[in-house]
């Protein structure tokens, strides 16, 4: 085992990611702004104001994070329920990742962060910030529900016996074994 800089094939060490550089840089910038923001707050309105501010954050981005993990806590219990029903996208538009992100956002002391939390929570901003992750990522957001992936994990005989099995795709090419992996006896 060797603990030098690893290597491409040609011999060259691997290209670091400018998100690796640049990501904490942009963290630094926004904690140095939201301590900015937050003595501007607090000698135009005073400490106490600020610090209402605060625990008021954590309250209501507690608050927003728990409903959101009820309901979607609910959806998954329908859906996996035995002849329950299969539930689809859900009536707001979309399921509850940006309504926790948002809550999340509010939670940490800041005005920029409740501030790209409230945004999270208008439908009209959290369909607009859905809509451009979905095309930065290049898919849907939620292609399907968890509900979905689970009926089609596994297989239910009429007299509701589960069968355990392993899929076996016949459009992929059979892959050789692997020598460094555990052998299955033959």
């Amino acid at each position: 085992m060797t603990f030098g800089a690893q290597q491409t094939p040609e011999g060259r060490p691997p290209r670091k990611s400018r998100a690796r550089k640049l990501v904490p840089l942009g963290v630094a910038v926004w904690v140095v702004l939201e301590i900015w923001l937050l003595t501007l707050v607090a000698g135009a309105a005073g400490g106490l104001t600020v610090f209402a501010l605060l625990a008021g954050g954590v309250v209501v981005g507690s608050y927003v994070i728990k409903r959101a993990g009820r309901r979607a806590w609910q959806r998954l219990t329908v859906t996996l329920q035995p002849g329950g029903a299969v539930a689809g996208p859900a009536p707001e538009g979309g399921g509850n990742g940006l309504t926790m992100l948002g809550g999340l956002l509010i939670i940490l002391p800041g005005l920029l962060s409740d501030v790209a939390g409230l945004l999270c929570f208008f439908p009209p901003t959290r369909n607009l910030l859905r809509k451009g992750f979905e095309r930065r990522l290049g898919r849907p957001a939620a292609p399907g529900t968890f509900g979905n992936a689970f009926q089609q994990a596994r297989m239910r005989m009429p007299d509701d016996k589960v069968v355990q099995g392993e899929v076996i795709r016949e459009d992929e090419p059979a892959r050789a074994p692997r020598e460094d992996g555990p052998q299955l006896p033959r």
